[in-house]
């Protein structure tokens, strides 16, 4: 088993390579705005400092968000050219399982990301693997209610401590391609199946066409 594995659905670009034991090398970059620019870099550095080639990986793991609809789709369509120029099968997970599974948490928590437009992205958890609600995308004051005193981690909850009463900064903020690696190599020696790479968009995309706009038409 040698996966590949690669998140975009936060702000932090991240790539790893994991051979079913742990990370043989990993990149981890946060820049919101230049996930086009930087993930197959990424992906080459990773697979150079792991002294393989891309001939070598067997399978292809991605984030499947919850994410804002552009970085989001950077992963995902990467993942599947990749994939298809291999003949590799190309699994999905969801983003936020990735960030539960780095927490190492035994205990029920919360993982919370920044969906912009004054909301997270969230998911409840019964401890590292398991997922009991979620993922959705809700304004914190309205949930605030529902996660009162479980832990919480992400960058979503450093946002808004408020809602988040019991936050873990000590605990990671975004995505980490080494920890859905490591949830996916998990998941595969147990025998449990993955799920196929399709995005968890939750919401329409931010952009919108302009009100009023008007086709140019010749005469």
């Amino acid at each position: 088993m040698l996966l590949l594995a690669l998140d975009t659905a936060t702000p932090a670009v991240t790539v790893a390579l994991h051979d079913g034991t742990g990370t043989l090398a990993a990149s981890d970059e946060t820049d919101a705005r230049r996930h086009g620019e930087l993930l197959l870099p990424a992906v080459d550095r990773v697979l150079t400092a792991a002294g393989r080639g891309l001939a070598e990986v067997t399978d292809l793991v991605v984030g499947t968000g919850p994410g804002p609809y552009t970085g989001l789709r950077v992963g995902l369509a990467t993942a599947a050219a990749l994939g298809a120029a291999r003949g590799l099968p190309v699994h999905g997970l969801c983003t936020l399982d990735g960030i539960a599974w780095a927490t190492g948490l035994s205990e029920p928590f919360v993982v919370a990301t920044d969906a912009r437009r004054k909301e997270v992205y969230w998911a409840r958890y019964a401890d590292a693997r398991t997922r009991v609600e979620g993922p959705a995308v809700d304004r914190p004051a309205d949930i605030a209610d529902r996660v009162a005193g479980l832990p919480a981690v992400g960058a979503g909850a450093l946002l808004y401590p408020d809602a988040f009463s019991e936050v873990r900064a000590d605990l990671p903020r975004h995505a980490s391609a080494g920890a859905l690696a490591g949830l996916a190599a998990a998941l595969l020696a147990a025998g449990e199946p993955l799920q196929p790479p399709v995005p968890r968009y939750l919401r329409r995309p931010d952009a919108r066409v302009p009100a009023g706009y008007k086709a140019v038409t010749r005469p």
